[in-house]
Formats: C-alpha cells, sequence, structure tokens
C-alpha cells in the first residue's frame, strides 16, 4: 500500500516523498483512515513504528481542507510527557505541513515563556506542549483553545498514569467538548485504558502486534554482575568497536553524572540528559549524540520517551528498571525502523525480582551471558569518599549548637535583641552604637512583648 491510497492531501504527500518515505508502516495503514474520517482512537504499537506521522499526517490533511478564514485560533493540540518529544513531534509537524500554511508553536519548562506566551496569544495553527508548563500558561489566560478541533495524547500511558492525570483533566476540562481526541502509545494497560472514557467519544482501537511486547528486531542480554563491578563491567563492554552509538540508561540523576565521569576519565566520550540539565544542554546532548561526536549518551528514564535518533547500536541498562514499561521503551530506542539493534541489561541480586516480573509480562526467557575477559571475582574497591559523599558531608551541621550570645549577662541588663539567624539587631535610630537598650518612654527592653513585660 502506498500513502497516495490513505486519503492524504496532496501537499502532505510530496512533503512525504520529500521525507524519503514510500510505504506507510502498518500502524500508519490502520490508523490513518478512521482519523481522516473523524474518529476518536486509540493506537497501539511498538515503539519506532511510525506513530507520529500516524496521528500527525490525517490531522494536517483535515487541517488543509478547512477553508482559508476558518484557519484563525489553535485547531490541534499535541500533548506529550517530555520536552524532547515535543521537539521531537514539533520537527515531524514542520517536515510534513511544509507546503502549508500553518504555524507550529511548543510549550515546555526550562526555557523562557515570553516567546511560547506570544505564540499562544498568537493562536498558532498547531500547539505541542508538555502539560506542566501549558497548564500554568493557560492559568494565565494566555491560551485560547475555543477553536480546538483536535487533541492528540502521545504516550498516553505516561500522560495517564500516576503524576499526570490531574493536570491532564484539567487541560481537557478547559477544551471544546466537540473535538477528535487520538491517544496514541507503545504500551496500554487495561486499567489505563478505562481512563480514556473520560476523554474520548466511542474510540477505535488500532493495535499492531502484541501489547507492550518489545520489537522483534531487538536481541535482549542479561548480565548477571556484583553492584560493585557494574562500573567495570561497561567499560569492558565498550572496548568492543560494534558498540559505536550506544544509550546507557540510569535511575539517578547523580548516578548518570557519575557514569559519565567515569567513563570520561577512562576516554570515551560522553554526554549526559537527565531533568537536571538546562534545556540548552539537553539539545546539545542529543545533537552530539546524533553526529556522533560523542558516543555514548547516559540518560535517565526521561529519555526513554523523547529520543528518536537512527542508528543507536545498544541500549544498557546500567540501572534495571523497576517498572516493565519503562524497559519496553528504553529498549525500543534501539532497532527503531526494522532496524538492527542489542538491549544489555545489567541484573544484581537485588533486581532478580523485577527481572522475572519483566520476563513474565513479555512471556519469555531473556538469554544470560558472560562477558568474555571479565573478572567476576574482582572484590569491591577500598572505600574513598567520593563528591556526592563530600557534598553530603558538608551540608551535615558541625559540631553542637553555638549559643547565641558568647557575653555573660550581667544582672538587670536587658536581653539582646535577635533577628533571623540569631544574630543581635541593629540598634534603633538615637540609640549608642552597639547598645541594646531603647532609649524611648517605655521602660521596657525592645523584643518584650505585653505579655511577657516584667512585672
Amino acid at each position: 500500500m502506498s500513502f497516495s491510497s490513505l486519503g492524504l492531501d496532496a501537499k502532505i504527500l510530496k512533503a512525504v516523498a520529500e521525507a524519503g518515505y514510500t510505504e506507510p508502516t502498518p500502524i500508519q495503514t490502520a490508523a490513518i483512515p478512521p482519523v481522516v474520517a473523524g474518529h476518536d482512537l486509540i493506537g497501539i504499537a511498538q515503539t519506532g513504528t511510525g506513530k507520529t506521522a500516524a496521528f500527525t499526517l490525517p490531522i494536517l490533511t483535515k487541517l488543509a481542507a478547512l477553508p482559508a478564514g476558518s484557519r484563525r485560533g489553535t485547531k490541534v493540540l499535541v500533548i506529550a510527557p517530555t520536552r524532547e518529544l515535543v521537539v521531537q513531534i514539533e520537527e515531524n509537524v514542520r517536515a510534513y505541513a511544509k507546503h502549508l500554511p500553518l504555524t507550529v508553536a511548543t510549550v515546555f519548562g526550562g526555557v523562557g515563556e515570553q516567546p511560547q506566551i506570544r505564540a499562544l496569544r498568537a493562536g498558532a495553527d498547531v500547539v505541542v506542549a508538555c502539560p506542566g508548563r501549558l497548564l500554568d500558561l493557560m492559568g494565565q489566560r494566555c491560551a485560547d483553545f475555543s477553536q480546538l478541533k483536535h487533541l492528540v495524547l502521545d504516550e498516553a500511558d505516561r500522560m495517564l498514569d500516576m503524576g499526570f492525570l490531574p493536570s491532564i483533566r484539567k487541560i481537557v476540562q478547559a477544551l471544546p467538548k466537540q473535538r477528535q481526541t487520538l491517544m496514541f502509545s507503545a504500551t496500554l494497560s487495561k486499567e489505563i485504558e478505562s481512563l480514556t472514557h473520560e476523554f474520548q467519544h466511542a474510540p477505535k482501537i488500532i493495535q499492531i502486534g502484541r501489547r507492550a511486547n518489545p520489537a522483534e528486531t531487538v536481541t535482549q542480554f542479561v548480565y548477571e554482575v556484583p553492584k560493585h563491578l557494574k562500573p567495570a563491567l561497561l567499560q569492558h563492554l565498550l572496548l568492543d568497536p560494534k558498540m559505536e552509538m550506544v544509550l546507557v540508561f540510569s535511575r539517578m540523576k547523580h548516578a548518570a553524572d557519575r557514569i559519565a565521569r567515569q567513563l570520561e576519565q577512562k576516554g570515551i566520550r560522553c554526554a549526559t540528559l537527565h531533568s537536571n540539565r538546562s534545556q540548552n544542554q539537553r539539545l546539545r546532548a542529543l545533537k552530539d549524540f546524533k553526529s556522533g561526536t560523542v558516543r555514548v549518551l547516559v540518560a535517565t528514564d526521561i529519555a526513554a520517551r523523547g529520543i528518536d535518533v537512527d542508528g543507536i547500536s545498544h541500549v544498557v541498562n546500567y540501572d534495571f528498571p523497576m517498572h516493565v514499561e519503562d524497559y519496553i521503551h528504553r529498549i525500543g530506542r534501539t532497532g527503531r525502523a526494522n532496524a538492527i539493534g542489542d538491549a544489555i541489561s545489567f541484573v544484581t541480586p537485588e533486581d532478580h525480582s523485577e527481572l522475572r516480573a519483566l520476563e513474565r509480562f513479555i512471556g519469555r526467557g531473556i538469554v544470560r551471558k558472560k562477558a568474555e575477559g571479565f573478572n567476576y571475582t574482582a572484590a569491591p574497591p577500598p572505600y574513598n569518599p567520593g563528591e556526592d559523599d563530600r557534598r553530603f558531608q558538608r551540608m551535615q551541621p558541625q559540631g553542637r549548637p553555638q549559643p547565641r550570645s558568647h557575653q555573660p549577662q550581667r544582672p538587670g541588663q536587658p536581653r539582646p535583641q535577635y533577628g533571623g539567624g540569631g544574630r543581635p539587631q541593629r540598634p534603633v535610630s538615637g540609640n549608642r552604637e552597639g547598645s541594646n537598650e531603647r532609649t524611648t518612654t517605655n521602660s521596657r527592653p525592645q523584643g518584650y512583648g505585653r505579655r511577657f513585660s516584667p512585672r
């Protein structure tokens, strides 16, 4: 089947051809016609199968069919969980709408809000947003969605999961009731699916392959290793020249920074991607990784939902994920668009229960491997407080708290007055410098209220 048989606008077909695409993927073939027909839809497919185009192409077709005079105001709102995914969707929309007179705006935190406010007030045709910043700007009455026709929740399982659901509900309540609502994801549990009835009307469900089944093009391995040997094992595996473009996942932000420092010390070019990085730093990390300037990108799960980089040869779960959905999204960063990729997971004795849960979920065991030439019996290194430990120690109180005043108090002398931090207040105007006594007609010392006045 070709894109021309899916009912898409001629200008969009031209942009698709210029992007180098000739045949639609299964999720695109199944989802585009019902979206063009105006139905609400839930689309479930493995990562890397073209879900973004599955909703972008038909929505742009519907916008192209609108009379020129009715295009005022925002018509499309796409909500995604991470900044990286927002930027990726925006790039796709701009590529497919290059021959259409449409405006596109992004809304997310970590950058200045004024350009976003101006774009919302100008009524950008398509807005791609993260829920937090969008809700803030809606609270400031910067957005007008009265003309909205299409709502898309990308990565719907995460959007409707804990923490995001209240924000999504508030946003949806402010949108027109008459609209088309689309939800796309690689995973969608039955429990989360039941929540979609709040936002959709008789949605069609398009499911390609088994739910939450990792891409068949990804070869998965488990390396059982003591926790203290994980840094050495990662460095050992990276000696293999086949590991040419590697995405390493860590659970914690500070751990991602530590892993990157350790690799840099071994001469391996690295970049990090997590929520403590500024937007410019995150964009630079992705740019360097895509261009090959750095060989390894160390990231937290924020990247599992936002990275769409061709050519990732290996995904390494340095820290085994706590949730099976996170595992699926992590390994889906490789083996995209029918390419071949490897997913490697480090499993410590503490991770065995999570590993068993994952194997039950995907319905098969994962192959165990041993790294050739690696010493699995090496003892833990001697304890040496690192940077994180020293920073923690600096945060601790040192010694006993000092008394408020080091001066002995003479009988009958008023107490010194303290402001914030236990330091004497500056004398009132008219007092002798350094005196704690107040020259007023009131004989009570300063700081004493009426309740505690001496009798």
